[in-house]
Protein backbone atom coordinates (compact mmCIF):
# COMPACT_ATOMS: atom_id res chain seq x y z
CA UNK A 1 0.00 0.00 0.00
CA UNK A 2 1.63 3.25 -1.06
CA UNK A 3 1.67 5.52 1.96
CA UNK A 4 0.78 8.60 -0.08
CA UNK A 5 -2.64 7.07 -0.77
CA UNK A 6 -3.30 6.30 2.87
CA UNK A 7 -4.22 9.77 4.12
CA UNK A 8 -7.46 11.60 3.31
CA UNK A 9 -7.53 15.41 3.52
CA UNK A 10 -10.85 15.19 5.36
CA UNK A 11 -9.24 13.01 8.02
CA UNK A 12 -6.23 15.25 8.73
CA UNK A 13 -7.45 17.89 11.16
CA UNK A 14 -7.12 19.72 14.45
CA UNK A 15 -9.54 19.37 17.34
CA UNK A 16 -9.84 21.85 20.19
CA UNK A 17 -13.04 20.94 21.98
CA UNK A 18 -12.53 17.35 23.15
CA UNK A 19 -10.47 16.42 26.20
CA UNK A 20 -11.60 12.84 26.90
CA UNK A 21 -9.86 9.81 25.39
CA UNK A 22 -12.96 7.77 24.58
CA UNK A 23 -14.75 10.81 23.22
CA UNK A 24 -11.91 11.71 20.84
CA UNK A 25 -11.56 8.09 19.73
CA UNK A 26 -15.29 7.93 19.01
CA UNK A 27 -15.17 11.26 17.17
CA UNK A 28 -12.29 10.28 14.87
CA UNK A 29 -13.64 6.77 14.22
CA UNK A 30 -17.09 8.18 13.42
CA UNK A 31 -15.56 10.52 10.84
CA UNK A 32 -13.82 7.50 9.28
CA UNK A 33 -17.14 5.64 9.22
CA UNK A 34 -18.99 8.59 7.66
CA UNK A 35 -16.41 8.64 4.86
CA UNK A 36 -16.95 4.88 4.39
CA UNK A 37 -13.41 3.79 5.26
CA UNK A 38 -14.56 1.57 8.12
CA UNK A 39 -17.60 -0.39 9.19
CA UNK A 40 -19.77 1.00 11.97
CA UNK A 41 -18.35 -1.75 14.22
CA UNK A 42 -14.93 -0.09 13.97
CA UNK A 43 -16.03 2.74 16.26
CA UNK A 44 -16.57 0.56 19.33
CA UNK A 45 -13.82 -1.88 18.34
CA UNK A 46 -11.14 0.83 18.41
CA UNK A 47 -12.34 2.05 21.83
CA UNK A 48 -12.41 -1.50 23.22
CA UNK A 49 -8.98 -2.32 21.83
CA UNK A 50 -7.49 0.83 23.34
CA UNK A 51 -8.73 -0.29 26.78
CA UNK A 52 -7.07 -3.70 26.44
CA UNK A 53 -4.00 -2.75 24.40
CA UNK A 54 -3.12 0.92 25.00
CA UNK A 55 -1.33 2.78 22.21
CA UNK A 56 0.08 5.89 23.89
CA UNK A 57 3.76 6.63 23.24
CA UNK A 58 6.01 9.31 24.62
CA UNK A 59 8.21 10.69 21.86
CA UNK A 60 11.02 13.16 22.36
CA UNK A 61 8.69 15.92 21.15
CA UNK A 62 5.36 15.00 22.80
CA UNK A 63 2.93 12.14 23.35
CA UNK A 64 1.31 10.36 20.41
CA UNK A 65 -1.24 7.55 20.15
CA UNK A 66 -1.81 5.07 17.33
CA UNK A 67 -5.23 3.52 18.04
CA UNK A 68 -6.53 0.88 15.64
CA UNK A 69 -8.70 -2.23 15.51
CA UNK A 70 -8.77 -5.59 13.76
CA UNK A 71 -8.82 -5.63 9.97
CA UNK A 72 -12.34 -7.12 9.89
CA UNK A 73 -13.76 -3.67 10.69
CA UNK A 74 -12.05 -1.94 7.72
CA UNK A 75 -13.54 -1.32 4.26
CA UNK A 76 -10.51 0.43 2.78
CA UNK A 77 -7.23 1.60 4.31
CA UNK A 78 -6.76 5.08 5.71
CA UNK A 79 -4.96 6.87 8.50
CA UNK A 80 -6.78 9.66 10.31
CA UNK A 81 -4.51 12.26 11.89
CA UNK A 82 -5.78 14.52 14.65
CA UNK A 83 -3.77 17.20 16.41
CA UNK A 84 -5.25 18.12 19.78
CA UNK A 85 -5.20 21.69 21.08
CA UNK A 86 -5.01 20.31 24.62
CA UNK A 87 -3.36 16.93 25.31
CA UNK A 88 -5.61 14.00 26.20
CA UNK A 89 -4.41 11.33 28.64
CA UNK A 90 -3.78 7.87 27.14
CA UNK A 91 -2.30 4.77 28.73
CA UNK A 92 1.26 3.98 27.62
CA UNK A 93 1.67 1.10 25.19
CA UNK A 94 2.98 -2.02 26.93
CA UNK A 95 2.63 -0.60 30.45
CA UNK A 96 -0.31 -2.77 31.42
CA UNK A 97 -2.36 0.38 31.87
CA UNK A 98 -0.21 1.67 34.71
CA UNK A 99 1.55 4.56 33.00
CA UNK A 100 -0.10 7.56 31.39
CA UNK A 101 1.04 9.93 28.66
CA UNK A 102 -0.51 13.26 27.60
CA UNK A 103 -1.16 12.83 23.86
CA UNK A 104 -1.12 15.75 21.42
CA UNK A 105 -1.16 13.78 18.16
CA UNK A 106 -3.41 10.84 17.25
CA UNK A 107 -2.75 8.64 14.23
CA UNK A 108 -5.81 6.36 13.97
CA UNK A 109 -5.10 3.44 11.67
CA UNK A 110 -7.63 1.53 9.60
CA UNK A 111 -5.53 -0.96 7.66
CA UNK A 112 -7.10 -3.96 5.91
CA UNK A 113 -3.95 -6.10 5.57
CA UNK A 114 -1.96 -7.24 8.64
CA UNK A 115 1.35 -7.06 6.72
CA UNK A 116 0.66 -3.50 5.60
CA UNK A 117 -0.32 -2.66 9.18
CA UNK A 118 3.15 -3.60 10.42
CA UNK A 119 4.77 -1.73 7.52
CA UNK A 120 2.81 1.40 8.42
CA UNK A 121 3.68 1.13 12.12
CA UNK A 122 7.36 0.95 11.13
CA UNK A 123 7.07 4.08 8.96
CA UNK A 124 5.25 5.94 11.72
CA UNK A 125 7.82 4.93 14.34
CA UNK A 126 10.58 6.42 12.15
CA UNK A 127 8.55 9.62 11.88
CA UNK A 128 7.95 9.73 15.65
CA UNK A 129 11.69 9.49 16.34
CA UNK A 130 12.43 12.75 14.55
CA UNK A 131 11.74 15.53 17.05
CA UNK A 132 12.16 18.34 14.51
CA UNK A 133 9.69 16.81 12.06
CA UNK A 134 7.13 16.14 14.79
CA UNK A 135 7.40 19.71 16.09
CA UNK A 136 7.10 21.01 12.53
CA UNK A 137 3.91 18.98 12.01
CA UNK A 138 2.48 20.24 15.30
CA UNK A 139 3.01 23.86 14.22
CA UNK A 140 1.88 23.43 10.60
CA UNK A 141 -1.32 25.11 9.49
CA UNK A 142 -4.18 22.66 9.02
CA UNK A 143 -4.40 23.29 5.27
CA UNK A 144 -0.76 22.30 4.78
CA UNK A 145 -0.71 19.36 7.19
CA UNK A 146 -1.89 16.76 4.66
CA UNK A 147 0.92 17.65 2.22
CA UNK A 148 3.59 17.72 4.91
CA UNK A 149 2.51 14.34 6.29
CA UNK A 150 2.76 12.80 2.84
CA UNK A 151 6.14 14.41 2.27
CA UNK A 152 7.67 13.36 5.58
CA UNK A 153 6.35 9.81 5.57
CA UNK A 154 7.54 9.17 2.00
CA UNK A 155 11.05 10.68 2.27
Amino acid sequence: MPVRNTFDRELVFREDGINDKNEILRYIATRMYELQYVKETYIQAVIDREKTFPTGLQTEAFGVAIPHSDTIHVHKPVIAVCILAQPVIFQVMGSGGGEEVPVSFIFMLAIDDPNKHIEMLNKLSILFQNKNIMLDLLETKTGELYQKLNYYINH
